[in-house]
């Protein structure tokens, strides 16, 4: 029980949700980001390369109509212009062989050789792009210019999209974080109240959450569910509780008769030993239907407490067990049975003391019912928690190994556990375990029979 209901941080289906908006969110920006910043590179190098071809076209403008002299007047001019650093042009005009005749480059950039054009790195490891063509035969010219602040540029349109990026992560996950909080209260909300259907707390999730919303339905549906719900287990525990006093009250009237019978047999002057061991009989048959009434409502109340934490605390099965062991071991030493107690200290768990007490003595008196005077009972409690009862008497046959605890699933024949009784010792023990998110088998065993209660495997 406890187990169902601790939850990690992404158990929560709105953790999940956030965790899935951020990431979705992150792989936007990244994309958009890398597709914006491609874009602007491309832009840059275009741009870089309609400068540079625009200046060789005004440069073979000037060599056809003012001659090789201008073009070289023009080049030294343009040359000595100090533009801003990262945006600079510069020039290279070479002769046939391989003189330079104007400009600010010292020798041809490193462009490769089967292309006219490139990236190149200047002195001072500047980046650039350079163009180089043949104006006329035997005279080259180079033109280059600085890309540093296009790069520059690019980079900072980049961090300013990873920043705005950035902060758009941040928004969705911090509106994403209260809004999951908000629906995880509500859900929360509801959950509390199946686990304690207190008609405070479904009348508080009533009422007190008018969103319209999806979630708003679910929690006014499963209040008024679950309202419907109480009322109706409330009305059959008063109904079944109502007929057990009606029936109890004059079965013990009538064993108070019989009693008050049996005393006057046994002071009367001539009594008849007949009538009173029938008297004795009536009265044990009394005393039987009695205990099957109250075992079969106990049997109910555990089936209708299940998955209700009401009324459990936390119970010390090792001092419980201890002081149970004290009340069978002077008995079995007059049945001539041998009792043992395994008990590891410290085991608790949460639960009834009241039922856990009935638990374990049903399924010990079934142990001393069947286990011949000489046999052994042992009671065991160890960590998980786990209570074992272990006899070496005769065992129960596979036939009878699910039946015996059903109600009134007795196994009629060889003498087998639960078998002279009403029925019901083992289905209320099965009843009281499943109310505590256990489950009560029979183990295997080598020798006689072996009940073991356990956690159950759903709510490990």
């Amino acid at each position: 029980m406890a187990q169902m209901e601790r939850t990690g941080l992404f158990d929560s289906i709105f953790t999940r949700l956030v965790a899935w908006a951020i990431a979705i969110s992150i792989a936007v920006v990244l994309i958009l980001g890398w597709i914006v910043t491609a874009k602007f590179q491309q832009i840059s190098d275009d741009t870089v390369r309609w400068a540079i071809h625009n200046e060789m076209d005004r440069l073979s403008d000037v060599l056809e109509e003012r001659g090789r002299d201008e073009l070289v007047v023009y080049i030294e001019d343009a040359a000595s212009i100090r533009a801003p650093t990262g945006s600079a042009t510069h020039y290279l005009l070479l002769d046939e062989d391989g003189n330079r005749l104007a400009g600010d480059l010292a020798a041809i950039p490193a462009i490769p050789e089967d292309e006219i054009g490139g990236d190149i790195v200047l002195p001072g490891r500047v980046p650039a792009y350079a163009w180089r063509l043949e104006l006329e035969p035997g005279l080259m010219l180079v033109v280059a210019r600085e890309t540093s602040t296009q790069l520059l540029q690019v980079n900072q349109i980049g961090l300013a999209f990873v920043g705005g990026g950035l902060f758009v992560v941040l928004a969705v996950g911090v509106t994403g974080y209260i809004t999951a909080r908000r629906l995880a209260k509500r859900v929360r909300l509801i959950n509390a109240a199946f686990r304690h259907p207190e008609p405070k707390r479904l009348a508080a999730l009533g009422t007190g959450h008018a969103e319209r919303d999806e979630i708003g339905e679910v929690t006014r549906h499963s209040s008024a569910a679950l309202t419907r719900l109480d009322r109706l287990m409330r009305a059959q525990r008063d109904t079944t509780d109502q007929i057990a006093h009606e029936m109890r009250t004059p079965l013990m009237h009538l064993d108070n008769r019989l009693i008050k019978a049996i005393q006057a047999q046994e002071t009367a002057k001539t009594p008849d030993p007949e009538t009173t061991e029938r008297l004795i009989d009536a009265r044990a048959e009394i005393r039987r239907v009695v205990a099957t009434l109250e075992s079969l409502l106990d049997i109910a109340h555990s089936e209708a407490d299940v998955g209700n934490p009401r009324g459990l605390e936390q119970v010390d099965l090792t001092a419980l067990a201890t002081r149970i062991a004290d009340l069978y071991g002077a008995s079995a030493e007059e049945t001539g049975h041998n009792f043992l107690l395994e008990a590891e200290e410290g085991v608790t768990m949460l639960g009834d003391e009241i039922q856990l007490s009935r638990l374990i003595t049903n399924l010990l008196d079934n142990a001393f019912k069947y286990v011949p005077a000489g046999g052994t009972v042992r009671l065991i409690v160890r960590h998980g928690p786990r209570i074992i009862v272990a006899d070496d008497g005769p065992g129960i046959p596979e036939e009878f190994r699910e039946t015996i605890f059903r109600r009134f699933g007795r196994g009629a024949e060889h003498g087998n556990h639960d078998s002279r009784g009403a029925g019901l010792g083992l289905a209320l023990a099965r009843a009281i375990a499943i109310r505590h998110d256990m489950e009560l088998r029979l183990a295997p065993s080598t020798m006689g029979a072996r009940f073991e209660m356990r956690p159950a495997p759903e709510a490990v």
